[in-house]
């Protein structure tokens, strides 16, 4: 059975386009016709987008928790379905669940959790995000430091052990050793740097040893200085790297922001929401390492007043995008799309619309918000 998606705006290249209609059969785009096209008559099932913006589907590569779910306190699939139903509704069509700092048979759960939801087929799910336990005191945020440690090569095989999805670790560079680096990415996972006090020389050792990425920039990382570059001036020098980050007003100052933007080459600045249990839950509070951590006018911070997570959705964080840093609806959505999907090596899968793409959308109405989601072709209403 075969779909045809029309009348909307919808971003087929580089911008969006009102003359164009998608295609869709078995999960994926055949094509991108003209909507005039008569081929498209004969399509089983026609969807009127009544003029709303059709783009590629959200994908979160940090995602604590959802929809009242916390991945530390719920390792299982049950969870993961829980998280990613809180956050379809906002746009997210594609998820890592991230596990905070925690002890190994913890990590070995989620590990196995993620495998099982993937294997299962939870709609989704592409992987796991592993932020910690390999990362700085100094810069801990909301992490337990009782839990840091320096992984030994059994704990390095169960953290890249996930065989039928995408792997990412947050470590921090100066506190592992650069072979152990190396042997991660060699095992499949993509390292960024986060939750870091390193030095210059040492983020430099860390991204010729394979990192390939920067975990919500400016966040919980050496700042950038006129003498001393720090984690946050390697991040913008290199022009290679990838770089997440949280736009709610909040974490990060739009200045700032833009200075990363001016910085970086196009396309390797992402969105990302570091969300917690609130987003898709009526709780604005959640349990984490025993102590309950409740969402103040949307902030969320521990009782030591630092940052915990967020209460962002990505539709949010795409607004915000437009309206905070002034970019076009096209970039921003390319942001919490198109560039999130090359960091973690899907690219040629996941964040275009356009033959050969999985069939995965978020339809905006006019004021930005989320009238409709599409995995694999699967509709839902938000």
């Amino acid at each position: 059975m075969n779909t045809v998606l029309r009348n909307g705006r919808i971003l087929a290249g580089e911008d969006f386009r009102d003359d164009v209609a998608v295609v869709v059969e078995d999960g994926r785009i055949v094509a991108v016709l003209a909507d005039d096209d008569a081929s498209l008559q004969a399509a089983d099932v026609q969807v009127d987008l009544g003029g709303g913006w059709l783009m590629p589907g959200f994908i979160d590569v940090q995602v604590n928790g959802g929809g009242g779910a916390l991945f530390n306190n719920q390792t299982d699939v049950d969870a993961l379905r829980t998280m990613m139903s809180g956050h379809r509704r906002f746009g997210t069509t594609g998820m890592l669940p991230t596990l905070i700092s925690d002890d190994a048979e913890v990590m070995a759960r989620a590990v196995q959790a993620t495998r099982d939801a993937i294997a299962a087929k939870v709609p989704g799910v592409l992987g796991i995000h592993l932020e910690g336990p390999y990362i700085a005191p100094a810069r801990k945020g909301t992490h337990d430091a009782g839990k840091f440690r320096v992984p030994d090569a059994d704990e390095v095989r169960m953290a890249t052990a996930l065989d039928n999805g995408v792997t990412l670790i947050t470590l921090a560079p100066e506190r592992v050793p650069v072979e152990t680096i190396r042997q991660m990415v060699a095992n499949g996972a993509i390292v960024a740097a986060g939750h870091t006090a390193a030095t210059y020389e040492e983020i430099r050792a860390g991204l010729d040893a394979g990192v390939s990425g920067f975990t919500h920039l400016y966040n919980a990382m050496s700042p950038l200085q006129g003498r001393d570059p720090g984690t946050v001036g390697a991040a913008l020098e290199d022009p290679h790297s990838w770089c997440g980050v949280i736009v709610d007003g909040v974490h990060v100052h739009p200045a700032s922001l833009r200075v990363a933007l001016a910085a970086k080459p196009r396309g390797k600045v992402f969105l990302v929401t570091d969300a917690m249990p609130m987003v898709g839950s009526d709780s604005p509070a959640f349990e984490l390492y025993g102590e309950v951590i409740t969402a103040v006018d949307g902030v969320v911070r521990n009782a030591a007043g630092s940052l915990a997570g967020s209460a962002l959705d990505m539709a949010t964080a795409v607004r915000n995008t437009v309206q905070l840093l002034g970019l076009p609806l096209a970039e921003a959505s390319r942001m919490a799309s198109t560039y999130p999907a090359r960091f973690i090596g899907l690219g040629e899968r996941y964040g275009h619309i356009a033959g050969g793409y999985a069939a995965d959308f978020v339809l905006l109405d006019e004021a930005l918000q989320v009238r409709a989601t599409w995995i694999a072709g699967q509709p839902e209403q938000a």
